[in-house]
């Protein structure tokens, strides 16, 4: 049995959750190359977020996610807000007319997720950003899905592709933003928008598969 879209805004304040939890591992990252606000930011984004959810009593999954972008967008600064504000709000207007979740559902909201963020950034595979995560994720989701697999197998393999495009940012030098000019001195360390996109679709994709356990 699917994922209802009426009743799965837990999934969007898991993600806020989240984020809280880890505000500081992602300004430690952020801080060995960067100038450390992605924790502070997306913290405050999130946080925010959550509030107005909650304060609305917003109780579909789409709905949620739109909350969440709309806040990223207008009320967030750094580099990140619009890239994610898009994100998510590109992902709540693929799903708006969903009421129950399928595989195809899923991989349709990932897939205009990552055309959002394409529409804004030059950034592709190998530059040390967020895309090391999230583009691996979405294909090996796509092909999965392609290759007729079920929903569940096509969350593990978002899993694990986004898993390991976030370490390999590790051993890259970082080509675009302000980690790019210290060359070499960049490698060794995660990419900050990859460490929190990684545990962004960690927690998205963790979240559908406890409801489909659940609902099997």
């Amino acid at each position: 049995m699917p994922v209802n879209n009426r009743d799965s805004v837990d999934i969007v304040l898991r993600l806020v959750d989240v984020i809280q939890k880890n505000k500081d591992y992602l300004g430690e990252i952020d801080g060995a190359i960067g100038d450390g606000d992605h924790g502070i930011n997306m913290n405050k984004g999130f946080t925010m977020a959550g509030e107005r959810i909650r304060t609305d009593k917003v109780e579909s999954f789409s709905e949620g996610l739109s909350v969440l972008g709309d806040v990223l967008l207008m009320d967030i600064g750094g580099s990140m807000g619009p890239l994610y504000g898009t994100f998510f709000g590109e992902m709540s207007e693929s799903i708006a007319s969903v009421e129950t979740f399928t595989r195809e559902d899923f991989g349709r909201m990932i897939e205009a997720g990552l055309a959002g963020i394409q529409s804004l950034s030059t950034a592709k595979v190998g530059d040390k950003s967020l895309m090391d995560c999230l583009v691996p994720a979405c294909e090996a989701y796509r092909v999965e899905a392609n290759k007729g697999s079920d929903f569940e197998t096509c969350l593990r393999a978002l899993q694990k592709a986004a898993d390991e495009g976030w370490e390999n940012t590790k051993d890259m030098v970082a080509m675009i933003g302000r980690a790019s000019r210290l060359g070499e001195r960049s490698r060794g360390t995660y990419d900050a928008g990859a460490t929190s996109c990684h545990l962004i679709l960690q927690s998205l994709s963790q979240s559908f598969l406890e409801k489909l356990s659940v609902c099997a």
